[in-house]
């Protein structure tokens, strides 16, 4: 147990950091006046203290983190701090701790699942929490760690390794990781302030403008109010969130370069934006035209405007909603829930398998047929003109079989609860991807209110299977991890 005491101090570290961002809610509590007060207090001094007491338990193990100390405490930060975010709920709301635990998961994992009925009279400094929480989670609050770590004398490498998705792990911006995590925070930080001042232009109030600012880039689907966009009714603020949840969607990497050589064309030699804006093109004029033929809006400007921002919303893995798209004829928001398997892009805020993986998936399945046809013929796969090594392309489909995996096994699961197969099959497809809002019982007009403790303890842990990428969580649950 001893060897792992150096991830024990840095946990204690990141906790105690993660205490002072109780600050800013609870402020807001003061100056508002809004009943919340108290709640903050406990929450800071018992995460300060826990934080510091593991600290302090663990002050002498200095050590490099090596592979395991990276997922090992990736598993930690993720799964253990949502018990602390959860204080502020379970003390101030009446949900339970299940309830408290999943809006905190659903916030850090920028899933935007919600147990909370009645958002907008929820206290101001109570809302604030929840869009906080699921912005730091969007772009991860270990990439934040690792720009910080360093100055405390903890190495960050393994964990960012262990944090960033798959087919990028080893990809290097900068020279130094810490500059590399910096620097993918300060576009973070750019574009949600350029998010916000758009909303607020538009027409929202600016603590609306600031906390959807945060859940639009963060591509979380926390709102200020129980009917999301649907509250302003506004083509022009609709249009923006479509434009800051491509912009989110995409590689922050590639955004961070295209930035640092004032060079935007940089997008359009990335493989996989391509991808990822024609597939989403596609499918809003498969889905107009869908809505179109069965007469569900009499303007097919109307149309077009709910069919943009409702695809692109749940494709990405954001979870607003302009309409209740569960009236619409089943194939809409059924083809709506399938794009959030794979559309985002590696490296973005959103969930799922990303578009990188279903790219290669398809181009080795090409290549299958083709060799059937043409045994000695070679012909690698290749992305962006690069040729794919072997080893990737057997971790993709790894990956991909363990994702069918998963998705059937906790669909299979809910429905054991009791369930209903709709429902069921929505909430696990939801729940792995981050995307909030699935069909049935948790539509876009509903939350997971209704579900039973087994129910949302499961969600619970699917939201962290999907956010962890599935691989760093189950090889924590492994006996051989845990052997010398």
């Amino acid at each position: 147990m001893e060897r792992f005491f150096p991830v024990i101090r840095a946990f204690g570290m990141l906790l105690a950091l993660f205490s002072l961002t109780l600050l800013v809610p609870l402020g807001t509590a003061h100056l508002f006046h809004d009943g919340a007060e108290t709640a903050y207090d406990l929450a800071f001094f018992m995460t300060m203290g826990s934080g510091l007491f593991l600290w302090f338990f663990t002050r002498r193990h200095k050590r490099e983190l090596n592979v395991r100390d990276g997922f090992l405490l990736v598993v930690l930060v993720w799964s253990a701090l949502p018990v602390f975010a959860a204080i502020p709920f379970y003390t101030q709301l009446d949900i339970g701790f299940t309830g408290a635990y999943f809006e905190a998961v659903s916030g850090l994992t920028s899933t935007g699942a919600t147990v909370l009925p009645g958002l907008d009279l929820l206290p101001v400094s109570i809302n604030l929490w929840r869009h906080l929480i699921i912005w730091l989670g969007g772009m991860g609050l270990i990439v934040l760690a690792v720009a910080i770590l360093p100055m405390l004398g903890i190495g960050g490498r393994q964990m960012f390794k262990a944090e960033t998705p798959g087919p990028i792990k080893d990809a290097r911006l900068t020279p130094r990781i810490a500059q590399t995590a910096k620097g993918l925070w300060l576009v973070y930080v750019g574009i949600t302030a350029l998010c916000g001042m758009a909303y607020y232009w538009a027409g929202m109030g600016a603590f609306d403008a600031l906390c959807h600012a945060f859940s639009t880039v963060s591509l979380g689907g926390f709102s200020t109010h129980d009917a999301s966009f649907a509250y302003w009714n506004s083509p022009l603020i609709e249009g923006i969130a479509i434009l800051f949840m491509l912009i989110a969607g995409m590689n922050f990497s590639t955004h961070y370069v295209a930035i640092a050589n004032v060079d935007l064309r940089t997008h359009l030699r990335d493989p996989e934006i391509l991808w990822f804006l024609g597939v989403l093109l596609a499918s809003i004029l498969l889905i107009a035209f869908y809505l179109w033929s069965f007469h569900v809006y009499d303007s097919s400007a109307t149309i077009l405007r709910y069919a943009a921002f409702n695809v692109v919303s749940i494709a990405t893995t954001a979870g607003f909603s302009s309409t209740d798209y569960s009236f619409w004829p089943f194939f809409a928001p059924l083809w709506m829930l399938f794009l959030c398997s794979f559309v985002p892009c590696t490296g973005s805020t959103g969930g799922g398998i990303k578009m990188m993986r279903a790219v290669l998936l398809y181009k080795q399945v090409y290549r299958e047929l083709l060799r059937a046809m043409h045994p000695a013929a070679v012909r690698p796969v290749k992305l962006g003109g690069r040729s794919i090594p072997p080893n990737m392309l057997f971790a993709v489909l790894a990956f991909s079989f363990i994702y069918m995996v998963s998705l059937a096994t906790l669909t299979l699961t809910l429905s054991f609860s009791g369930m209903e197969i709709i429902t069921a099959f929505s909430a696990a497809v939801a729940s792995l991807n981050n995307t909030g809002p699935g069909l049935g019982e948790v539509g876009p007009a509903s939350n997971y209110a209704s579900f039973s403790q087994f129910q949302t303890w499961v969600c619970s842990f699917a939201m962290l299977l999907g956010r962890l990428e599935i691989f760093t969580l189950l090889v924590v649950l492994t006996p051989a991890f845990w052997k010398k």
